[in-house]
């Protein structure tokens, strides 16, 4: 049984696994996480987080009416290990145009282009503003804009692959 106690602490990869694991056994990845995603000890979300990462398609694919909960975390944590892996779990999800917010692109535009974000934040960011933009040509347009005038010298390598593979799309 996953408990608060479980996901406290450092957590290995393997640890991880195991943690995805008792979850599948238990059968309900919605409630296990939901149960633990919001905890005041950033570890215990975040290993929570982590765990899903591990789950397969299928899996993560009960998470879908969490799909807001999760945008929401990602949105106002101020630990970048929760953002991170929330965002993570939210890039593997379905978003049809009726989930895609406003609120959440241009938090996902702001984040992708702030030089002093986490590289792995801004590239998520970056495919999740992407995916939301396909439906809006207008907005995909802009981000083409944008994306061309980035100065790419101050950007991580994963950040500038995401950006050519938006660009050459």
């Amino acid at each position: 049984m996953i408990t608060r106690d479980s996901l406290k602490g450092a957590c290995s990869e393997g640890e991880a696994l195991a943690i995805c694991h008792e979850m599948r056994r238990q059968g309900n990845f919605a409630a296990v996480c939901r149960s633990f995603m919001h905890d005041e000890d950033y570890q215990v979300a975040r290993n929570m987080l982590w765990a899903l990462t591990k789950v397969s398609r299928d899996e993560i694919a009960q998470l879908q009416p969490m799909l807001h909960e999760l945008i929401d975390l990602a949105m106002t944590t101020a630990n970048p290990s929760v953002r991170r892996l929330a965002l993570n779990v939210v890039e593997r999800l379905a978003m049809p145009i009726a989930d895609v917010r406003g609120d959440f692109l241009n938090f996902c535009l702001d984040h992708a282009t702030d030089v002093a974000e986490y590289p792995g934040i801004q590239s998520l960011c970056l495919k999740l503003a992407h995916r939301m933009s396909l439906y809006f040509p207008e907005i995909l347009s802009e981000l083409h804009r944008i994306l061309l005038t980035l100065p790419t010298e101050s950007y991580s390598p994963a950040l500038l692959s995401v950006r050519r593979r938006i660009l050459t799309h």
